[in-house]
């Protein structure tokens, strides 16, 4: 038994090689984990790739039954990720036992892609829930929701507090005395662990990272990334860059 598995996995290992096939990066798939882990909606959208995409084995011939395999791999390890950055065993293995049965009622591949979407939104969405709602009031819990969902905007005080429908005076001091720091020290270290995560597993310039979240100049974004993270983001690059993606 143990040397005809052995065989098969050899002469798998031989036509992949042949065909030039490469595994994902896995730097970049436990990013993907992490971020849903840690409630970061914003990074998980950044890191999610397609239900079985370029770099996916195949563990069925069947296209539907193997993007079901597929899901149910993803979903336990979501579960897993989620349990240890917090989540009780039991909601995590409810949440990933009722989307599988989900997925597992599905008749088409968009079927099963739309659930998946679904299910990564549910459970970073749930995560942000998890680590912040055991500390903060739900006015401050729907404006760090806020935060994260717009890290890609210009985001003032005043359109938090119009959201939460409170005056942005008493919401600058709520917030303040909840989270123990300033409405914008709040949102520019935010931002800045997002772009510390693109700076090790992407390849987007300084220039591009202080477009993609808004900072109103790349002068300006330097200066925020060296407060928060004690060095210009070209150094933090050099000293946390992770192998290429593409790397065997």
């Amino acid at each position: 038994m143990h040397q005809e598995t052995e065989k098969n996995i050899a002469e798998l290992l031989f036509h992949q090689r042949e065909e030039g096939f490469e595994r994902a990066s896995f730097d970049r798939e436990i990013a993907f984990y992490e971020s849903i882990g840690t409630g970061n909606l914003e990074m998980m959208r950044f890191f999610a790739a397609p239900l079985f995409c370029e770099g996916c084995g195949i563990l069925s011939k069947n296209p539907l039954r193997n993007l079901k395999y597929h899901f149910v791999v993803t979903a336990a390890l979501i579960a897993r990720f989620c349990i240890h950055y917090g989540m009780t065993p039991e909601k995590a293995y409810q949440m990933s036992d009722l989307y599988i049965q989900k997925a597992d009622e599905c008749q088409s591949e968009p079927e099963i892609r739309a659930v998946h979407q679904e299910m990564l939104e549910a459970y970073t969405r749930k995560m942000q829930r998890v680590r912040i709602g055991k500390i903060y009031s739900k006015q401050i819990v729907k404006a760090i929701e806020y935060i994260s969902e717009h890290l890609h905007n210009r985001i003032f005080l005043e359109d938090v507090a119009e959201y939460l429908q409170i005056s942005p005076a008493y919401f600058s001091r709520l917030f303040k005395s909840e989270t123990g720091i300033s409405f914008s020290d709040y949102v520019n270290k935010q931002k800045i662990e997002a772009a510390m995560n693109l700076l090790r597993y992407s390849q987007y310039t300084d220039l591009e990272i202080s477009n993609l979240f808004c900072f109103s100049s790349q002068s300006y974004f330097i200066k925020i990334f060296r407060k928060y993270a004690g060095m210009t983001p070209r150094n933090y690059r050099k000293q946390y860059i992770l192998p290429p993606f593409d790397s065997k």
